[in-house]
């Protein structure tokens, strides 16, 4: 008997060498199982388009019949397009006026919610961020009965003496009712990250500050912002790539797309991709267009963290 035990743990030792699916090879193997989906999914609805969108944009298609090898011909007519450029100059517009004065009232709506006198604060974090979740075609809908020739927009700019706009022929007119449709929905967004920000500050900082006799302003350019660039730099940055994708709000707005003479005052490169494919049938210049703004949305991107690094003082190698 002395003997015979240690035969049994050996034995099943080498019988747990021996087998191809060891135990920890079984739990790997199930957690990989779990996660199979995302990565099934993404790999049919975002992974084969993307690369398809690459491959399709050297060759002339229109859906339905066979496809036609063209090399950069459709790079080449879109950069030739002056309707290109008139839509990639109205994205920039309309993301300027969209995106800082949107930046600017989140901030001072996170001080404002942050503040210790405020009441009611969950009601109107809800308030707030309810335009987000909102329907972006019924948002629309409402803002283009708002900037009509005979809505509030107009009525309130007759109460200070100002002659009534074309909201949606006038040049500036189309932009800045673009602008304040995207200004509506996106600022509570980000006014709740200004204020999950804001709510990360130690207080020991703002105690500290009011016992050397700072005021609520400086305590604010001292302490808020400074902590607050990581926030801040993340919004800018999303709000530049969101932009560059502005689609439902200039499409509804317009109606279906608005590429003649008198309705490109707000066409965006979306837009113009989207008319190309489906509204012209060249589905070979719609892919170039989605590569262009593919390359525009990194250009941006790479010029954000430029600014980034210089903001906050990080300047080894100059490099991106």
């Amino acid at each position: 008997m002395p003997q015979s035990q240690p035969a049994a743990p050996a034995r099943s030792a080498a019988v747990r060498k021996q087998g191809w699916l060891t135990e920890r090879k079984r739990s790997s193997l199930t957690a990989y199982l779990f996660i199979s989906p995302f990565f099934l999914l993404f790999a049919i609805f975002g992974l084969y388009p993307i690369l398809f969108t690459f491959y399709l944009s050297f060759y002339k298609w229109d859906a339905l019949g066979p496809m036609s090898f063209v090399g950069f011909q459709n790079y080449q007519f879109v950069t030739e397009d002056p309707l290109f450029w008139t839509s990639f100059t109205n994205t920039l517009l309309i993301s300027a006026l969209g995106t800082i004065p949107q930046l600017i009232l989140a901030l001072l709506l996170a001080v404002f919610l942050n503040s210790s006198i405020t009441k009611f604060k969950k009601t109107f974090r809800v308030l707030y961020f309810m335009p987000n979740i909102t329907s972006i075609v019924a948002v629309t809908l409402v803002f283009s009965a708002f900037f009509s020739n005979g809505g509030m927009a107009n009525w309130l700019l007759a109460q200070i003496g100002i002659d009534p706009t074309a909201w949606g022929s006038d040049w500036w007119g189309v932009k800045i009712a673009i602008a304040t449709m995207v200004m509506w929905r996106w600022t509570g967004y980000n006014t709740i990250i200004y204020l999950s920000g804001m709510q990360s500050i130690p207080t020991d900082l703002y105690e500290a500050a009011r016992i050397d006799g700072a005021s609520r302003f400086q305590q604010l350019l001292q302490i808020t912002l400074p902590l607050l660039k990581p926030f801040i730099l993340f919004t800018v940055l999303m709000s530049t790539i969101g932009s560059l994708q502005l689609f439902t709000e200039p499409f509804v707005y317009l109606g279906q797309g608005g590429t003649s003479s008198t309705r490109e005052e707000g066409l965006t490169m979306v837009i113009y991709l989207y008319t190309e494919a489906f509204g012209n049938s060249f589905f070979g210049t719609a892919a170039a267009t989605a590569v262009l703004l593919l390359l525009f949305t990194i250009v941006f991107s790479l010029i954000n963290m430029w600014v980034s690094r210089r903001m906050s003082g990080d300047t080894d190698g100059g490099a991106l």
